[in-house]
């Protein structure tokens, strides 16, 4: 099995992290980071004609994948691969209803 890497798309989603004051919502997230590691296909992939394209044009990614968080929150992230580790980039968390407007259900 490869190693896994987590990191986030910029510097700015790393400070919104790490500022959370919700301790609920951040427990949740290191949670996620923590299965997501472990396995990083363990999310929902998100069909390649439902990307937002803005998701593709300012992080340059060619797969998304959606992890379930508790209280209707979505992590969104991607996957690129490498013969050593596989590394997971987190797009952004959002809650049910932001979720569904930025991908159009």
């Amino acid at each position: 099995m490869k190693n896994c890497e987590i990191q986030f798309a910029n510097k700015k989603l790393q400070e919104a992290f790490e500022k959370i004051d919700d301790f609920q919502l951040r427990k949740n997230l290191e949670r996620a980071f923590e299965d997501i590691c472990k396995n990083p296909f363990c999310g929902i992939q998100i069909p390649k004609r439902l990307i937002p394209k803005g998701y593709v044009q300012k992080f340059n990614i060619k797969n998304v994948w959606k992890y379930n968080l508790p209280d209707a929150w979505r992590l969104i992230y991607s996957i690129e691969g490498g013969q050593i580790t596989i590394i997971t980039i987190i797009l952004e968390w959002l809650n049910h209803r932001e979720y569904e407007r930025r991908f159009r259900y």
